[in-house]
This record gives structure tokens, sequence and C-alpha cells, in this order.
């Protein structure tokens, strides 16, 4: 009899796949920002971000019968596209759309083990070389530092109440004991630092509970929500989240993209009979190379086949198809997504972008809120590195540990 795999994060080997998922998912998201200059065609610098994926891939976990692969394709979205943004090579003005010089590129991409995905977002300014390194000023640097500092403050408000409360047992148990902050308040505080920097947040951006073989689980937290949409569920010790921040330039709020056909699409758990064989030929391969995780259609082994196959599977809710958005106003759009653990020691990065070099950017607007620049001081975990603190004076043994876990927090 076999006995049931324990895919929590209680098991070691479960933070493990995800780490290297994310080791890998770092290595080419850095890859690909380099790629995103100006000049450069979208659809190239998505094909050679999967390359690069899949070639990282198969240097671990090898000779191992164990499912890896992509959680994720490599789409770049321009200035003011939300959403992941994947063209094919078979539309002609598509795969000629290239980078324009200056705008805010949102890279996604991620790779999965044993169905462990990470998921990352960074944007970067599609900087010419001459330029690269120079100080970054006026609306540019109003955007990413709203977006950076956005999501600093949301992983901060994801800690469950009390986890880092460092006092007395009393004091512990007060923090402990407090609820965790609501969706709307969440969304009230980011608005907050939006609005120091005159962006707002783009509406109905999400945050997903991830688990084996799934990036969009029971619970999630919905940033701004629009009409008839709303986040359920409470970040818990023990849960992986794909955490995601929208920030925009202009009012924050969405348009689909006319004339441009989805792309993105990924399998649902529904059954249906498909009744052509081009249908049935996509849904196979898709099932072999991709499972449940998101797919572009120019990762299939025939772009023409798979534009018409996919039709049926998407009237038959076998697939999903992501639809394109954009701000409302053509307004740039920044994004950020960081997969994150959430363990008795607060919360660990398993993918993230890089930290942004907030000295780079000049502006004169500034956070001003009290209650929120309190929070963005706080770490975001505890250091455990040392083993010895108990020999120490309580206080100074205190006062170490503030010091080590401002460290930890800066050198994540």
């Amino acid at each position: 009899m076999s006995t049931a795999v324990d895919y929590t994060l209680g098991n070691p080997d479960t933070l493990t796949k995800y780490k290297t998922a994310a080791q890998i998912s770092e290595k080419v998201l850095a890859a690909v920002s380099k790629l995103c200059v100006p000049g450069a065609k979208i659809v190239e610098v998505c094909q050679k971000g999967d390359q690069l994926l899949e070639e990282e891939v198969g240097k671990v976990y090898r000779g191992k019968k164990i499912n890896k692969g992509f959680s994720h394709p490599t789409t770049v979205s321009p200035a003011s596209y939300i959403t992941p943004y994947t063209p094919l090579t078979t539309d002609e003005a598509e795969a000629a759309t290239e980078i324009k010089p200056g705008e805010p590129i949102k890279i996604q991409l991620g790779a999965q083990i044993d169905g462990f995905g990470s998921i990352v977002c960074d944007t970067v300014l599609a900087t010419p070389e001459d330029k690269a390194g120079q100080d970054v000023t006026g609306r540019p640097a109003d955007l990413m530092l709203a977006t950076y500092y956005s999501n600093e403050l949301l992983l901060r408000l994801m800690i469950p109440p009390g986890l880092l409360t460092q006092g007395t047992d009393e004091e512990k148990a007060k923090a402990s004991a407090q609820k965790a902050p609501s969706q709307a308040k969440i969304t009230s505080m980011l608005e907050t630092i939006c609005k120091s920097y005159d962006c707002n947040l783009v509406e109905s951006t999400t945050s997903w509970l991830f688990g084996h073989n799934e990036i969009e689980g029971a619970k999630k937290i919905v940033l701004a929500p629009s009409e008839g949409s709303k986040g359920d569920g409470v970040p818990e010790i023990g849960e992986a989240w794909g955490v995601e921040v929208g920030v925009s330039l202009g009012s924050g709020k969405v348009k689909n993209i006319d004339g441009l056909r989805p792309t993105l699409h990924r399998r649902t758990l529904q059954t249906y009979g498909l009744k052509r064989p081009t249908s049935r030929k996509v849904l196979s391969e898709v099932q072999k190379k991709f499972g449940t995780f998101p797919f572009s259609l120019r990762q299939l082994e025939d772009e023409r086949d798979a534009k018409s196959g996919v039709v049926e599977c998407v009237r038959g809710n076998v697939f999903r198809q992501y639809e394109l958005v954009a701000d409302k106003e053509d307004a740039p759009v920044a994004r950020l997504l960081t997969t994150i653990a959430i363990t008795k020691n607060g919360i660990t990065k398993l993918g993230a972008p890089p930290q942004l070099d907030v000295a780079k950017y000049k502006t004169d607007k500034k956070i001003t809120d009290e209650e929120i620049l309190k929070i963005l001081e706080q770490p975001i975990s505890r250091n455990v590195g040392k083993k010895n603190k108990k020999k120490k004076p309580k206080k100074a043994a205190a006062k170490k540990e503030e010091s080590d876990s401002d460290d930890s927090d800066d050198s994540e």
C-alpha cells in the first residue's frame, strides 16, 4: 500500500523543490532583464527566456523520475500592458513588436519541480546602453518607487499577527490575538503609498495561495477590487503564496486590449469530449508538457495548429484563456510578483525580483504616513542563523537579534 505523499511545506523536500525552482526562475529573470533593451523584439526575448528556462531545468534532478518544467512561460509586457504578454511568431504584426526606449517592461516567468512552481515578475525600464547606470528621475522614478514600497508593505502585511513580535510572553500573546488586516485595510494602506507618489494601484491585482500543481489556490488577496471581485482568506503559517503588486501612473482602471488574441492559457480540470483532431492533439501535448501550469501557444509544436486547436478547448472549458488587459488610459504600469513561504520564522522569499537600488531613483515625493513607515522598517523574518544566543544576557541578545534581523532583511 503506498502512503500518501506529504506535499505541505512541513515536508523539507517540498521547500527544497520550491527553492530549486526559484533559483532557476531568478537566474533566467536576470538574463532576460539584460535582453530588454530598446529595439529588441519581444517575441525573440520570450523565446530566449523559454530556452534558458528549459536548459536550467534540465540541469537539476537529473535521472530522477520527476515532473519538471515551466510554471509560467516567459512573458514580456510593454508599458501600459498589465497582464503577461507573449506574442506569436506566426502573427506578423505582433512578432515585429519592439521594446521602446524608457518603457517599463514587465518580465514574468517561472520554473516548477515536481509540481512546485516558483513564479517571478520584475519591472525593468528599457534603457539604451549609453544611459545604463544613470539615475532615474521624474514619473518613471515615482512609478518604480511606488511599486517597490507597495510590494515591501504587502509582504509585511502578510505575516500572521504576532509571529515576529519580541518582548514578554504577555506582549507576544497580545500581538498574536490581533486580527490580520482586512483586505480593504491592505488596499487602503497600499493606496496611501501609491498616492504619495501620485500613482494608483492597478484594479483587482490578485495574490494567490500556491500548492502542488496549483498557482490559483483556495485563498486570494485582491487589491483595489473591481465590481464583483473580492478576496478570500488570510495568509497562515505553512503556506506558499504568489504575491503580486501592480501600480499605474494613470487611474489604475483596466480595459481589454482590442485586436490581440489571448496566447496564454492553462488547462483546467474539466473534461469535455473534444471533436476536432487538432484540439485533441493540442490537449494531449499540453497535458504532457505543462500539466495545469500556464503555457504560451508559442511553446507548442505547431503554432498554427495550436491557434485553431485551442478554440474548441477554450469553448469546452478544458483550457482557460488569459485575456490581455492594459491600463484604461494607456498609462505606464509596473508589476512585481514574489513567490513566498510563510514559516514560523516569518516570510521566506522563495523566488523574488531583485532588490531595487532605491538610491538610483530620484523624486521629491515621499511616504509620510507614520504607521506605514513603521511597518516598512520591520523585518520580514526572524534571524535564526546563530544557535548560541541563549548564553548572552537577555537585553544584549534582544538588541543583537533586532539588528541581525534587520541585516538579514537588507541582504535579501
